[in-house]
């Protein structure tokens, strides 16, 4: 149950991120590496998930429920 909260919350993070990085392009007129910074932090967290997703069904801890 751990690992599903740690995965939907993740999913959250990359998605605000996602947003914050629109947020600083339509703001920032400037050429300010804001919007570089959080698309950065959004691949390091989508490739972190998929990590994660993948220990999480080699160990078991997420896959199809039990029948």
């Amino acid at each position: 149950m751990l690992i599903k909260v740690i995965i939907v919350l993740t999913l959250v993070v990359i998605v605000g991120s996602l947003f914050s990085a629109l947020f600083f392009l339509s703001k920032d007129k400037s050429g300010s590496e804001r919007t570089v910074k959080a698309l950065t932090v959004r691949i390091g967290l989508s490739i972190t998930l998929f990590i994660l997703l993948m220990v999480g069904y080699y160990f078991g801890l997420i896959g199809h429920p039990p029948t």
